[in-house]
């Protein structure tokens, strides 16, 4: 994984974007990408950028999604302690004591979330607190000074605070938003990578995936895809307390392949040529067959009368929390699987995973 790339993966894990405010996210694809071909965005706010290749056919589509699980404030009290709302999948047992960014129009306010010290809780040391039970400190001493000087109004988008950084095994990242800022890293280094291919490829970042998949249906309606490959952060299950008897994404092993999920089943045809592709090259890879979880591609491939669809995934560990861990290998694996199956797949390959 080069020093490019790295920066690549700190430049979007840092910019916040939540579901509905992907706009720092937004912004750093359509920089990366501008001298590669035309972009475009569809009116949720989803963008992407065509690359043409020697045909106009088949039209690929490299997805991602944009936004990161997130807040956004419901209320202040009185007191000026901000209340909130989650966007997208949060377990309470992560949420206390974190640290979290409010956007206002004012700028960037700094906050934590509350929580009370053991030496205070008396017979509730053991209660599992909802996240509609919390609450956020900005340090405001009333409800006038948050909203009049600090900006924090109902609506103001919050998300997590997680610094990116290497751990002492140099070969794991460390940082807020793996999922999906890794699969967005990876549209963006296959348009800069890619040289002849066969076809003509779509480079896209979708909104909103997080809850509900709404931008990945309005960007298939944009881009009229023919076939979808789907990027992204899943999530690692190689930690104690996980059956390690049945991991499917462990750090290190390579690019997961997911055949299915509870959005979709991979066209077969597909995946097999997914996987001997991999084997072909030498590309590390490890499957995945999930019962829970979806991805965009839940929603791509359903478009029209049908795209051929697959997930390929970087597997981070501890997401949909403040911080997560990938491997460098296993992103090295995932973009060069993309990049030889986009220059592979030409028309008479495509028309191979069709059925009669």
């Amino acid at each position: 994984m080069n020093k490019n790339s790295i920066e690549l993966l700190e430049a979007l894990t840092q910019a916040d974007g939540i579901p509905g405010f992907e706009g720092e996210v937004r912004d750093i694809f359509r920089d990366r990408v501008a001298d590669v071909g035309a972009i475009g965005t569809d009116r949720l706010g989803s963008i992407y950028c065509t690359r043409e290749g020697s045909s106009k056919s088949p039209r690929i589509l490299l997805d991602s999604h944009l936004d990161e699980i997130g807040f956004i404030v419901q209320k202040i009290t009185d007191n000026g302690y901000v209340k909130f709302l989650p966007l997208g999948g949060w377990w309470g047992h992560t949420l206390l004591a974190q640290r979290v960014n409010i956007t206002t129009k004012n700028g960037k306010v700094p906050g934590v979330v509350g929580s009370t010290p053991p030496h205070l809780l008396g017979g509730g040391r053991d209660k599992v607190l909802e996240v509609k039970d919390l609450y956020i400190d900005i340090g405001a001493e009333n409800e006038e000074q948050a909203k009049e000087e600090y900006g924090v109004i109902p609506g103001c988008p919050i998300a997590p605070y997680g610094p990116f950084m290497g751990l002492k095994n140099e070969k794991l990242l460390t940082a807020k938003a793996f999922d999906n800022r890794v699969g967005v890293a990876l549209v963006i280094d296959s348009l800069l990578n890619l040289d002849d291919h066969p076809n003509t490829v779509i480079g896209a970042g979708c909104v909103q995936e997080e809850i509900g998949l709404r931008g990945a249906k309005t960007l298939a309606t944009s881009v009229e895809p023919d076939l979808a490959i789907i990027l992204e952060g899943p999530p690692a299950d190689d930690t104690p307390g996980i059956d390690g008897g049945v991991s499917e994404g462990k750090l290190g092993e390579g690019v997961q392949i997911r055949l299915i999920d509870s959005s979709m089943i991979v066209n077969p045809k597909l995946s097999d040529y997914v996987i001997e592709t991999a084997k072909k090259h030498e590309i590390p890879y490890q499957l995945g067959v999930r019962q829970s979880g979806g991805t965009d591609g839940g929603a791509i491939h359903q478009y029209s009368r049908g795209v051929p669809s697959i997930v390929l995934g970087v597997p981070a560990r501890y997401i949909h929390s403040h911080v997560s861990i990938i491997h460098v290998d296993d992103y090295t694996a995932a973009l060069d699987l993309t990049l030889h199956l986009v220059r592979d797949i030409d028309t008479s390959v495509f028309e191979g995973f069709l059925f009669d």
